[in-house]
């Protein structure tokens, strides 16, 4: 049985990573899916990978012309929809001392502004045309803690929780039910990029921190992308119906809450 038959998803940051996965897992599922990223021909190559129940979208979600035209595209091709996972998120490190404006407001413009703005308009076309929709925004463990090395990314995580359980508290009066998902340390391509800010800041060898934070994992390794698909699933699905404004770890094992 698929538990998210009949189902439309647009889902940014999807070309690639966790966002690709979860595209591949809810047409698993029996959903179509928009995957809208910036990176268009790289999307264009992920939905032809998947087959006929995925389109490509492009998005720049610090735009709002483009955050529009892309819920608009995907409303047209699919005729609603039905399930928003707001993936699209960029990484930043630095010390206090070291934090740049440009970068601080970039990574924010990103992970915040971009998942609020893509939330409201979604959320618009749900309730315009009176759908019960889900809506998922990927947390993380950065935002339930500081990290002496993290600052603005740990804070526009911890945003995107509290959006999530303000958001999730209005929108659950016109039946959107708005949750999110933290994960801990997910191994992956951006991690090479991860690993460099810290082996620039802590004099680690390249590769060193990713080892130490698979290890202290207590599951026993880092995450991948496939073990949130689980999660995002359910969320999405009629299983859900009764959760509002919550944020669940899916992280080995790493934060209790």
């Amino acid at each position: 049985m698929t538990r998210l038959a009949g189902k439309s998803a647009l889902i940014t940051g999807a070309a690639r990573g966790i966002g690709l996965a979860f595209a591949q897992a809810y047409v698993a599922e029996g959903a179509r899916v928009a995957i809208a990223d910036i990176d268009i021909a790289r999307a264009k190559d992920a939905a032809a990978d998947i087959g006929e129940a995925a389109i490509a979208v492009e998005m720049d979600v610090t735009d709002q012309n483009s955050i529009e035209n892309a819920v608009a595209e995907t409303a047209q091709a699919f005729g609603q929809i039905d399930i928003l996972i707001n993936n699209a998120a960029i990484f930043s490190a630095a010390p206090i001392v070291e934090i740049d404006r440009a970068d601080y407001q970039r990574v924010f413009d990103i992970n915040v502004a971009g998942t609020l703005f893509t939330m409201q308009a979604v959320a618009r076309h749900m309730i315009d045309q009176g759908i019960k929709g889900r809506i998922i925004n990927m947390a993380s463990q950065a935002g339930r803690r500081g990290e002496p090395l993290v600052a603005v990314y740990c804070a526009t995580k911890a945003a995107v929780i509290s959006l999530t359980q303000s958001a999730g508290l209005n929108l659950i009066s016109h039946g959107i039910n708005v949750n999110a998902i933290a994960p801990g340390v997910v191994d992956g391509e951006h991690w090479d990029g991860v690993d460099a800010f810290f082996a620039k800041y802590e004099g680690k060898a390249p590769g060193q921190k990713k080892k130490e934070v698979g290890d202290s994992v207590p599951y026993g390794r880092m995450g991948t992308a496939e073990d949130l698909t689980g999660m995002a699933v359910f969320l999405a699905s009629d299983d859900a119906e009764y959760i509002v404004a919550q944020c669940y770890n899916v992280d080995g094992g790493q934060w209790m809450s």
